[in-house]
């Protein structure tokens, strides 16, 4: 089998984060997001539903198995970079209790195999069954790897091999595939894993599988006594089986699901070498970045189908931007990364990461968002109430997804390839990367993303020739490059995004990137009618928004003259030293409206200081208005 070339991610277990902006992050998802989440899943009955007896409460859900398989794996992660005794008995509990609900086929679903055992695999359209599975088979290759504990790997691939008897093009078995994408990507890890390309070969299937004539789900429905044509989404542009995937160019339906597909086909694409399947995944790619998603990197705008509508359809307020999209947009993005080598790819990740990823999640690490709007305002909210975080949610697939990425980080970093180490993010900290027939440390200092200046410090076993790749992000207009004190012009040997160095390497060498971060108003396409005549604020890869806590109510009433200067400085009462944008604008003075609803334009506007912070920092504080596209004239 001929596979495309790819970059190889560090391994999670060479690469410690210590800086100031992810490292305490990364200790609260440790030390309090875990935790609160176990408790979740333990007071809502998600960890013992294995052990369910008809008449308890409450009733395993259909999907509780994947909510605990993301805990799982994120706990893994901890686990490879923080060992905890406490946490890792924790797991081996909960590992406990699933192994014993596996039927001995293989079979391993709560819901399944405890409240409707007759009806597995009957419903793959609306049902969880393979996309339970696949969370679970990523949670068990996590564990393996960080731990070494096969107990949930073995368990997994009985799973696996059993699913494998169950689907295929072979006689007398089902031709169908999941309605919620997930077990694709899951099915390649597994297989990296463990080597059997059985594995391999399924998801293929699923994905090839996919969109085929007659449909799948037609005849599903039929068989459960259903007419098709009464789908309550319409369409399967909602679960992307419309048409074949090879022949799919535009982002449709629930964007979680859309993702998760997009990052198996990138998967699959990259193990078989499968070019066709790799341009479909650079179409889709272009339709979601440059047509379907936020500045903040949140996709799909609508709630009623959890997803994507039309180009350039991006509202603020109603803004739907699941918390589980922006993450399934990462996965995407870093799988494509390594097969392209295109920084592009990597923007979207860095956009991803400091925006609309951890807005998901409070600053202390206890409460959530499902979805991240881009106003809010509580008149535009069910009884006026303002926008919060939730301790948890009856569909509580966001709080766990977060905990997994974020406990994941290190192996968004950075990677290796044929004789080169390639930087991602900048993030301080150290990661030993296989560079040739050697191992290559690299020490990284800098306070990004407060500050453009990144310090990396290279260290290879012995001195020796190699590429040291550095992504020059999208954002910045002019890079510095200075190797051990001499500079390095970045235009001669920038190649898709990356300044490429080749040089001889000794330990000791210093590479200072300098990256300005000036306050920038970015503009959307014209095409976006929600925000013609208006900018947001952003500086390096950190996009701002307005809080009515820092600038009183009213803030669509806000006007940003384009001659005001704005100005970025540390705010230390703001979470511990971020950096705020001050600056001097306009206030639409309602003072002289005495009544009536409208009257002959005459609205004065008086100077008013505005103050922006970032937008993964809103809803900390009071509760209020918060505004992330601002009026311009």
């Amino acid at each position: 089998m001929k596979t495309l070339a790819r970059l190889a991610p560090a391994p999670l277990k060479d690469v410690r984060i210590d800086d100031a902006f992810w490292a305490p992050r990364l200790e609260v998802n440790r030390a309090v997001t875990l935790p609160v989440e176990y408790d979740q899943c333990k007071k809502t009955g998600r960890l013992d539903a294995m052990t369910w007896a008809p008449g308890r409460k409450p009733v395993p859900h259909i999907f509780w198995d994947s909510d605990v398989a993301k805990w799982i794996e994120a706990a893994a992660y901890s686990l490879t970079t923080h060992p905890d005794k406490a946490l890792q008995r924790k797991v081996d509990r909960a590992i406990d209790i699933l192994a014993s609900g596996q039927g001995p086929e293989g079979y391993l679903n709560c819901y399944y195999r405890l409240i409707e055992p007759d009806k597995r695999w009957t419903n793959l359209r609306d049902r969880h069954e393979l996309y339970c599975a696949g969370h679970l088979m990523e949670a068990a290759v996590a564990y393996y790897q960080g731990t070494g504990k096969r107990k949930l790997l073995d368990v997994m691939c009985r799973y696996a091999d059993y699913i494998d008897s169950v689907f295929g093009p072979r006689r007398g078995q089902k031709r169908g595939y999941p309605g919620h994408e997930e077990i694709e990507l899951a099915l390649v890890r597994l297989y990296r894993a463990t080597g059997r390309s059985r594995y391999l070969a399924l998801a293929e299937f699923f994905v090839d599988e996919r969109g085929r004539r007659p449909h799948y789900f037609d005849r599903e429905a039929r068989a459960r006594g259903e007419d098709p044509k009464r789908y309550h989404f319409g369409g399967y542009e909602y679960n992307q089986s419309h048409r074949p995937v090879r022949q799919q160019s535009e982002a449709v339906g629930h964007a979680v699901r859309a993702c998760y597909l997009y990052a198996g086909l990138a998967d699959v694409a990259g193990e078989t070498g499968d070019r066709d399947l790799l341009a479909a995944c650079r179409r889709l790619w272009k339709n979601v970045t440059e047509r379907r998603m936020y500045v903040h990197a949140g996709i799909g705008p609508a709630g009623r189908n959890e997803g994507f509508t039309r180009d350039y359809d991006l509202p603020n307020e109603t803004a739907y931007a699941e918390t589980c999209a922006a993450i399934a947009l990462v996965f995407f993005a870093h799988r494509m990364l390594q097969i392209e080598r295109d920084a592009r790819y990597a923007d979207v990740i860095e956009r991803a990461l400091y925006n609309g990823v951890i807005s998901g999640v409070s600053y202390d690490g206890k409460t959530f968002f499902y979805g991240n709007p881009l106003a809010a305002h509580p008149a535009g909210r069910t009884g006026g109430e303002h926008y919060r975080r939730s301790a948890w949610f009856g569909c509580a697939c966001c709080p766990t997804n977060l905990a997994r990425l974020l406990a994941s980080l290190g192996q968004y970093v950075c990677s290796s390839g044929r004789n080169q180490a390639w930087v991602h993010l900048y993030v301080g900290g150290s990661a030993v990367v296989n560079v040739g027939s050697q191992t290559v440390t690299l020490r990284t200092r800098t306070r990004y993303p407060w500050d453009g200046r990144v310090r990396i410090t290279v260290r290879p076993e012995r001195p020796g020739q190699f590429t040291l790749a550095l992504r020059i992000p999208g954002w910045c207009r002019r890079a510095a490059l200075r190797v051990n004190g001499k500079a390095v012009g970045t235009e001669a040997i920038t190649s898709k995004g990356y300044a490429k160095i080749k040089r001889p390497w000794s330990p000791g060498d210093r590479v200072e990137l300098n990256l300005p971060m000036p306050v920038e108003r970015i503009e959307a396409h014209p095409k976006v009618r929600q925000n013609r005549g208006r900018v947001a604020l952003q500086r390096g890869p950190v996009v701002y928004c307005l809080e009515e806590v820092d600038n009183g109510p009213a803030l669509r009433g806000i006007v940003l003259p384009r001659s005001a200067k704005l100005t970025a400085r540390t705010d230390r009462r703001l979470f511990g030293g971020a950096v705020a944008i001050a600056g001097k604008a306009l206030r639409l003075d309602a003072g002289d409206w005495a009544g009536g609803l409208y009257r002959p334009a005459a609205s004065r506007t008086r100077p008013a200081a505005i103050k922006a912070i970032p937008y993964f920092l809103w809803a900390n504080r009071s509760p209020g208005e918060m505004l992330v596209w601002i009026r311009e004239r």
